[in-house]
Formats: C-alpha cells, sequence, structure tokens
C-alpha cells in the first residue's frame, strides 16, 4: 500500500488503503433538508461521486466500489427510479473520458432490468476499458450481495453438474472467482455516510475483514477531506484477521 501525505490536518505516513467500498447514503435526507425534491439530492449526489472517484485513483488505490442503486431500490416511487435512470446515464457518459482515463469500469449487480439504451451504454463501457490497468470503479447497480452469492452457487452448480468443475475444487478462492469483483481485493473498509449503521446487502462475502467507518455526514455534503478523515481512521484500526 503507498504512503501519502493528506493535509496539514492529517497525520503524515498514511497507509492508503487497497480497496475501498462506499455506501452513498443520505441523498434524499439533504434534498428533504433544503426542501428540494429528492431528485436533487441524487444529482448532487452523482456530482460527489465523480470528485470522490477522481480523488481515490489521484491517492493510488487500485479499487473503488460505488453503492448506487440496490435491487430493493426498485420499491421507492416510480419518479424517483425514473429520475435515477436518467441520471445513470448522464453521468456515465459524463463523469469519466473514457478515452483518456485509464480507470476500468465494472457493473457490478443483473443488468436486465434496465432499459436496453442503458444496458447497452453499461456493456460498452465495460468493453472500451476492459484492458486498462488503473482504479478499478465498481459500480454496484442493480446490486445485493445476497442475489450476488446466489448467482455465484448458480454458476459453480452449473459447471459441476456439466464436469467442468470438481466439488473437491469449490473453494473460498474458487468461489471468490464466482462474484462480480472477481480479481479484485477485498475491500478493506466499507465506508457509510449519513449516519446510518448498518451493511445494508453490500458486499457480504467481501467484506469478512473490512473495517467499518460510519460517518454523520450526508453522501452530498461529503467532501475530499471527510476521505481523508476516514482513511486516517482506518489507519488507527489494528486489524488482525482472526489472529492477536
Amino acid at each position: 500500500m503507498p504512503f501519502i501525505f493528506l493535509g496539514d490536518n492529517i497525520m503524515d505516513n498514511i497507509t492508503i488503503p487497497k480497496h475501498i467500498g462506499i455506501i452513498m447514503d443520505g441523498n434524499g435526507r439533504w434534498a428533504k433538508k433544503r426542501l428540494l425534491p429528492r431528485n436533487m439530492g441524487h444529482k448532487k449526489g452523482a456530482e460527489v461521486f465523480k470528485d470522490i472517484a477522481r480523488y481515490c485513483d489521484d491517492l493510488g488505490m487500485e479499487a473503488v466500489t460505488f453503492y448506487a442503486f440496490s435491487t430493493e431500490n426498485w420499491k421507492r416511487p416510480q419518479e424517483e427510479v425514473d429520475g435515477l435512470m436518467k441520471l445513470f446515464k448522464q453521468y456515465l457518459i459524463d463523469a469519466f473520458d473514457y478515452e483518456k482515463d485509464n480507470n476500468r469500469i465494472i457493473f457490478l449487480g443483473d443488468k436486465a432490468p434496465f432499459n436496453e439504451e442503458l444496458r447497452s451504454l453499461m456493456l460498452e463501457i465495460e468493453e472500451k476499458t476492459a484492458s486498462r490497468d488503473g482504479m478499478i470503479i465498481n459500480l454496484a447497480l442493480n446490486y445485493g450481495s445476497r442475489d450476488e452469492i446466489v448467482h455465484a452457487c448458480k454458476e459453480i452448480a452449473e459447471k459441476v453438474k456439466n464436469g467442468e468443475m470438481n466439488v473437491e475444487d469449490i473453494t473460498e478462492e474458487s468461489f471468490s472467482d464466482h462474484l462480480y469483483t472477481k480479481n479484485q481485493p477485498d475491500p478493506d473498509f466499507i465506508l457509510r455516510p449519513s449516519g446510518e449503521k448498518r451493511i445494508s446487502n453490500f458486499l457480504l462475502w467481501q467484506c469478512a475483514y473490512s473495517e467499518f467507518i460510519y460517518m454523520d455526514v450526508l453522501w452530498p455534503d461529503f467532501t475530499r477531506d471527510d476521505l481523508d478523515a476516514a482513511i486516517a481512521e482506518f489507519n488507527k484500526r489494528n486489524r488482525r484477521f482472526g489472529g492477536v
């Protein structure tokens, strides 16, 4: 892990995590506090996503996973869901310069429920960035970790059924190879702004030894300084991975 000085108010010689997961929470409450429509909160949150993704890249992380839309979020009011779909399309196009940036973009989750235009755009972006060797940006859209685990189990079961894999070959490592995050390091920490303290079906397998950092700031108000503070807090943790 690289070391970097994050600022005058943060200790130097900070260890930068290889991979962090971020639950982007609090958009609706941010808008409500300002008497704005909920989708205005999502729009501001999307702008913060763009800035924080670039900052993670500047810091030298290997991967960052943003939890943008869960399998349960389809239950929200249709007007809000429709607004989010338009926002996803806009920011998939505008957030990154896919011709110049060296980031690899991976979408975690089932693409099938999205409309054809959005699905095609997601597939195009994944294909265009597949050979990039810079930071991986995972965007969890229509993602649920239980669904991901079931999907992996079905893939493995099908391989065993077809004689492509033996039961004895099923290990933690081979199981991980069937998750959306295959070949990526597990997250060093999971960050959830907004004051909520729950994992919400996010990277359940991958976060077995992750640290958890909760912050009271709502996601649309989240800044690079807040991420610096989260990384500094992570550096205070004593990660023993079951040892002493």
